[in-house]
């Protein structure tokens, strides 16, 4: 029952779209959450069902309630993902996992789609300085080293911005339109490299 209310308010969205603009051309899945980093002892299942509600629940049923309106127009889906999907995460198993599944559910929708003309992509961003970020950056023992970490992780050196994420998701909804089923990068080469593997102590 919890799951069925939870469907609503997306049904709603799309509602209101279509009454206010007529049609859905693109949906973009940007909702998301990142818990804190821990081992998987110390998180509990219901943390678990929480992030895989927010992170891929969501993700969904938004798309579950817009593709009859994007199959009218062939329209897109632009999934946020991340770049830990492909290359994981210290202490962060259910972040991973959430962002794994989009990864997967982007692919499968591109393929149940195509007969429809409407496209799934996703984009995988790594460190993009958002209020959430510095709210996260605040929040640790020592402001200027987390600012320091969370820049020096991309091989550009420096955190990407909304403008850069937004232009990607541009590109997907406009421009891509022989694109399906792909993810982009949207990282600063922080995929690239070798960093520390070993987590032995």
């Amino acid at each position: 029952m919890k799951h069925c209310l939870f469907l609503n308010p997306f049904q709603n969205v799309i509602d209101t779209a279509i009454r206010v603009y007529g049609q859905l051309d693109c949906l973009v899945n940007n909702a998301g959450t990142h818990p804190p980093h821990m081992p998987i002892d110390e998180f509990s299942i219901a943390d678990f069902h929480q992030i895989m509600d927010t992170n891929v629940f969501s993700f969904f049923s938004a798309c579950k309630f817009a593709l009859p309106h994007l199959r009218k127009t062939q329209g897109s889906i632009i999934n946020n993902c991340s770049l830990v999907a492909e290359i994981g995460q210290h202490h962060a198993v259910t972040y991973v996992s959430s962002k794994g599944a989009i990864l997967s559910m982007t692919k499968a929708l591109a393929i149940d789609e195509a007969c429809h003309n409407v496209r799934v992509n996703s984009f995988s961003p790594s460190n993009v300085f958002t209020p959430l970020w510095e709210k996260a950056a605040l929040a640790s023992p020592d402001y200027d080293a987390a600012i320091k970490t969370g820049r020096d992780a991309q091989v550009l050196g420096r955190f990407g911005t909304l403008e850069e994420v937004g232009l990607v998701c541009l590109f997907l909804a406009a421009d891509a339109t022989f694109c399906t089923g792909i993810n982009i990068n949207v990282s600063g080469g922080a995929e690239l490299d070798y960093g520390k593997k070993s987590r032995l102590v």
